[in-house]
């Protein structure tokens, strides 16, 4: 890093990951020895371009017992998230089905095609989470009627780790026509179990988020009865991903990403276990601060996420005490940087000080061990 400043300990893995030493390895021989495109058919270098991408499918598709024609490569999981969220549409729109449920902490690439949707007459219902970050699977449910179209729910929160029921809500959409999309961008990788459930009927995912490329996602599109969802692409020209995502191959970051995957499915027991003490670590740590922890652990929190805030301390002021010891975050990286109260802090209703107060620390099982005494004494010297 070209900085005349230590940067800290590294704790904001939850806006963007490490590039694998493996991964890079790859990546980097793709790109410069290997560099075919994947739609020349004429010679070696293009037939091992798409090599490369059959075996990223495989392998992102085994790691959600999914088929690999059901892996469509995008730049990564906004570009998943809209494709899966308004390309529905025409097709829910002429079969009368207006209406999506979704909630009020889902990432802004889930809100703002909503957004858009409503502006085309769709009707959106937003189910709000408890104070600590989690909707209720029944609030989902009740919500959906016999005109939903697509009930859009992600499986865990950027900004506070909190799962989201998913399971319960597949297996309460049953056999109904209704779609369900989940966002999982935080937790392919780490907890693909969940999303192997064959009633998920859309995922969204990002390759940087697990240690992979950044520039490249997927979004899973699978069958259901025989049958895929029907979408219309964003984009047209060229007929790649079976003409739901044009444009050449990045092949060297698609390969990267289905590496990424074997890896983070081969290594997810040491990972999580390493996540989860690192995690009592620093609750231990944080104690006598007496902080507010979001994320309920009887209902489910990442391992690798810790959000809360301390009574008394702003978060602004927090990133610059900190800064140089540590790289955290106040919010999600989208939104962080906008200097506005976190939407997804804002619906679960908490006090004031507490929204404005929160910060969050995320980190990978390789992240070494930060001085956690250190951090308590600066925040503890912050107090009003």
């Amino acid at each position: 890093m070209s900085t005349t400043i230590a940067p800290g300990v590294y704790l904001d893995n939850a806006a963007t990951t490490r590039l694998d030493p493996r991964i890079s390895a790859l990546v980097t021989t793709l790109f410069l020895e290997e560099y075919g495109n994947a739609g020349s058919r004429t010679h070696l270098y293009g037939a091992n371009a798409q090599s490369q991408l059959g075996r990223a499918r495989e392998r992102i598709a085994k790691a959600l017992a999914s088929e690999p024609d059901d892996v469509l490569f995008t730049s990564g999981a906004t570009e998943s998230d809209n494709l899966a969220i308004l390309g529905v549409a025409p097709a829910a729109a002429a079969a009368g089905r207006r209406h999506i449920v979704s909630t009020m902490i889902e990432h802004k690439a889930v809100l703002e095609p909503l957004l858009r949707l409503e502006s085309q007459g769709f009707e959106v219902t937003r189910v709000r989470p408890d104070a600590r970050g989690h909707v209720a699977a029944a609030e989902v449910m009740s919500a959906v009627r016999p005109d939903t179209a697509l009930v859009s729910v992600m499986h865990a929160n950027n900004e506070t780790g909190a799962l989201q029921p998913i399971g319960a809500i597949a297996d309460g959409l049953a056999d109904d026509a209704t779609l369900f999309h989940v966002d999982a961008a935080q937790t392919f990788g780490r907890l693909n179990a969940e999303l192997r459930h064959p009633r998920i009927d859309l995922i969204s995912l990002s390759a940087h988020k697990v240690f992979g490329p950044k520039g490249v996602g997927a979004l899973i599109h699978r069958r259901r009865g025989g049958r895929r969802p029907a979408l219309t692409p964003l984009m047209v020209g060229g007929g790649q991903e079976r003409g739901l995502r044009p444009g050449t191959h990045p092949v060297p970051l698609i390969a990267g990403f289905g590496l990424a995957a074997e890896l983070a499915e081969a290594e997810a027991v040491d990972r999580e276990a390493k996540c989860a003490d690192l995690r009592r670590r620093a609750l231990t740590a944080l104690a006598p601060l007496e902080p507010v922890i979001h994320g309920d652990p009887e209902r489910g929190v990442l391992p690798n996420i810790l959000s809360f805030a301390v009574p008394g301390i702003d978060s602004e002021a927090v990133m610059v005490a900190l800064k140089g010891f540590v790289a955290i975050s106040n919010g999600s990286a989208c939104t962080s940087a906008r200097y506005e109260p976190s939407h997804v802090l804002t619906a679960m209703e908490l006090p004031t000080a507490v929204r404005d107060g929160t910060i969050r620390l995320s980190w990978a099982h390789d992240t070494p061990e930060p001085d956690w005494a250190e951090l308590v004494r600066r925040l503890d010297g912050l107090r009003l």
